[in-house]
């Protein structure tokens, strides 16, 4: 028996495939960690750094947030990192107004360099890490380094995997549009160092970064 699309189904059957073959941009760089995890093949790594010890702790993360990790008196974030090995990619990441973490020698194509210091806890510091990070410094405060660009309007959709929720961070704007998935803004405040704060920004970094305690806005795509 043979078998026949339709118009209807033909076009459907279509856009299931154009949707599921965007692939990864090519190159490496760094994800913040969903609850549900990376992408087949990414490697995965964490920080937990020692936020401020005093009893008027700020921190603050949005309630029902996505983060893989931990979130309470201090924050431990979880990575997912592009293998620099991975073939399974193509193209280049597309015009808009967002960042992604840095990894390796360089941005991808398009992004400008930045980065936040974090001057974390002095008394009985316990930063800790393992596995594959961004790029950046790990000792007793953290420096994160990161790509941004804004080369296009964050109401102009732009394509990117579909199959699992993701996150990107703002710039200098709202959550950038990406075809296809819902997105929703989560709010991380970070309590760091009292006694003579060291926090700085350097460069092209995500909005609402630099003062005393850095705020960050995170664009969780689903």
């Amino acid at each position: 028996m043979k078998n026949y699309f339709g118009i209807k189904e033909y076009f459907l059957f279509w856009c299931i495939c154009n949707i599921s073959a965007v692939k990864w941009p090519r190159g490496t760089y760094t994800l913040v960690k969903p609850k549900s995890g990376c992408p087949p093949g990414w490697l995965d790594g964490w920080r937990l750094q020692d936020n401020e010890d005093g009893s008027c702790n700020k921190n603050f993360v949005s309630p029902g947030h996505h983060f893989f990790g931990y979130f309470g008196k201090n924050m431990k974030f979880s990575y997912c990192t592009k293998d620099p090995n991975d073939i399974n990619d193509e193209g280049f990441w597309p015009p808009g107004n967002y960042c992604i973490l840095k990894h390796g020698i360089s941005c991808p194509r398009g992004f400008l360099r930045g980065s936040i210091y974090w001057d974390d806890e002095d008394s009985g510091n316990d930063n800790s890490y393992g596995g594959t990070l961004p790029s950046g410094s790990y000792t007793r405060n953290t420096r994160i380094d990161y790509c941004c660009r804004k080369d296009g309007s964050f109401r102009r959709e732009i394509q990117l995997p579909t199959t699992k929720p993701f996150y990107l961070l703002r710039f200098t704007s709202y959550c950038q549009m990406v075809k296809g998935m819902y997105v929703r803004e989560e709010h991380v405040r970070f309590d760091d160092e009292d006694a003579n704060n060291k926090n700085t920004v350097a460069g092209n970094y995500p909005y609402g970064a630099a003062g005393r305690n850095h705020d960050l806005f995170y664009c969780y795509y689903f």
